[in-house]
């Protein structure tokens, strides 16, 4: 895979994301690539993230789903965004140990009121699809998604700059 594309909250020196924080030592400390026009993750899971003996938990699964495609909408946009709705499909379960990987793209058209939807698909090293999600995400300006967020304002001006130097199209840091 390429180099990693870094979401602008790893600017924040206490950032906590369950889903990609590299400082969460609970957390599932995902990574990002490139991946055409969207974004992909290697995965595997170890006993701390099973339900049945050696089967990965849906809700683990559905949270990487959710996770890189609202990263990508947050890449692509450079506005914050939140989950409205989202669905997650099993073709079958998941296995502690195996490698997987997912794969984020973003649904072309806004939907109503700005919403954006996007998918993801978690695929087995074989290339064949275990599970999808599919997305609804509201875009929150910097102001509306601050009511929500808990930042100092050291840290409102630090992420407020790492979204301004992004490069819509890679995700990356054009400073």
């Amino acid at each position: 895979m390429s180099t990693p594309v870094r979401p602008p909250w790893l600017v924040l020196p206490d950032y906590q994301c369950f889903g990609c924080s590299p400082h969460n030592s609970s957390g599932l400390r995902l990574t990002f690539f490139e991946s055409g026009d969207g974004l992909a993750a290697p995965l595997s899971f170890g006993r701390e993230h099973e339900s049945y003996p050696g089967v990965v938990h849906g809700g683990i699964v559905a949270t990487v789903c959710d996770e890189i495609m609202g990263n990508l909408l947050v890449l692509r946009t450079g506005v914050t965004h939140f989950t409205v709705t989202l669905r997650t499909r099993f073709l079958t379960p998941l296995a502690v140990g195996a490698a997987y990987r997912c794969v984020a793209e973003l649904r072309p058209e806004p939907g109503p009121a700005g919403q954006r939807q996007a998918t993801a698909e978690v695929l087995d090293d074989s290339g064949a699809t275990v599970a999808s999600a599919s997305g609804t995400y509201q875009p929150a300006s910097a102001d509306a998604s601050r009511q929500h967020l808990a930042l100092s304002d050291a840290d409102r001006r630090l992420l407020d700059d790492a979204m301004s130097r992004m490069d819509r199209t890679s995700g990356r840091d054009r400073g």
